[in-house]
């Protein structure tokens, strides 16, 4: 198959041209190419998608599109230039209008009313959502066999944003100095991510078989607890581990989620009930499979440590201990 990412060179985008290239496609990446570089075996053609789509792609002929962006005039310049593809829309759970249900579906949970303009993305979640949504429809109202796939937290080796890292690279730590972990309660709240190179992987299958339809593309509901024991064990540490009620951590200025100060993959009250808990069963059916989180650990570990420059988000190991002791007084 001749297969188009709209990027590659990046985390997601790079793992699909990854993939598509280690099955012996034929892969083309457009992308502005300042991000990073594209898989060996890869094309590059240059494109800043603000400006009109290059006469080498126009005139190509692609059978498979893969698209991540976020910005609904992007989408729609390149779904006028590839219509007759099979197009890959990656978008995100952010999409639901309804995040109380648990064990929703895309076939059951209502979306965000769409926003068609193009508008600054750190507005906030429902913004980018809302973009989301405006991007699917225009992928489904232009194309012939449209595919959107709705992730939540990605999570692996590239990841750009340090939120899953930040546990393998805390465990690692606590393996080599003794010292306890600190992990929000409750301990068994779900928490639904996937592989980059799992979600990759579906995505190129979805294109060789020419699937249609909206899925969401997660694990099913995992508890915390569970998830961070795979941790432990793909980072070959058992430490203690001091579960810290949330009121407890608020008092301390310690946030959910990311960035400074923060326990990642921890949303605490920042969503409601439904927004980890979606049922996959269709996407697991679809094709999508989950490695073990213990190989994901492994693997993550081994990129942090043979690239000094990644991103780790969240409470630094000497702010976790001193929160810690301040707890235990």
């Amino acid at each position: 198959m001749r297969i188009l990412v709209l990027g590659g060179t990046v985390f997601l985008s790079r793992a699909v041209a990854e993939a598509a290239v280690a099955r012996g496609h034929d892969v083309t990446c457009a992308a502005r190419g300042v991000s990073g570089t594209v898989p060996d075996g890869a094309t590059l053609v240059r494109w800043d998608r603000a400006e009109a789509v290059p006469a080498e792609l126009v005139e190509a002929q692609f059978d498979a599109v893969v698209d991540v962006s976020r910005v609904p005039s992007h989408v729609r310049s390149a779904v006028a230039a590839f219509p007759d593809a099979h197009w890959t829309f990656v978008s995100t759970v952010n999409v639901y209008a309804d995040t109380t249900t648990v064990g929703g579906t895309p076939a059951t949970l209502p979306l965000l009313d769409p926003v068609e303009t193009d508008e600054d993305p750190s507005s906030g979640p429902d913004v980018y959502g809302a973009m989301k949504v405006a991007c699917e429809n225009l992928v489904r109202s232009g194309v012939a066999a449209p595919l959107v796939i709705r992730p939540g937290l990605i999570v692996g080796p590239g990841d750009p944003s340090g939120r899953f890292a930040y546990w393998p690279a805390r465990f690692a730590q606590a393996a080599e100095d003794g010292l306890p972990v600190l992990v929000p309660e409750p301990a068994d709240a779900p928490v639904q991510l996937v592989d980059v190179r799992d979600l990759a992987e579906w995505i190129i299958t979805a294109a060789e078989q020419g699937t249609t339809g909206d899925f969401d593309a997660v694990c099913p509901p995992l508890p915390r607890s569970e998830l961070l024991a795979q941790v432990a064990a793909g980072a070959g540490a058992d430490p203690e581990l001091v579960a810290v009620a949330p009121e407890v951590l608020a008092e301390h200025e310690v946030v959910p989620w990311s960035g400074p100060r923060s326990i990642p993959v921890w949303v605490a009250d920042l969503v409601d009930a439904g927004f980890l808990a979606h049922d996959v069963t269709s996407s697991l059916e679809a094709g999508l499979k989950i490695r073990p989180f213990a190989d994901t650990t492994r693997d993550t570990l081994a990129w942090l440590r043979a690239t000094p420059s990644a991103k780790i988000t969240g409470l630094t190991r000497d702010e976790e201990q001193e929160v810690l002791s301040a707890v235990r007084r």
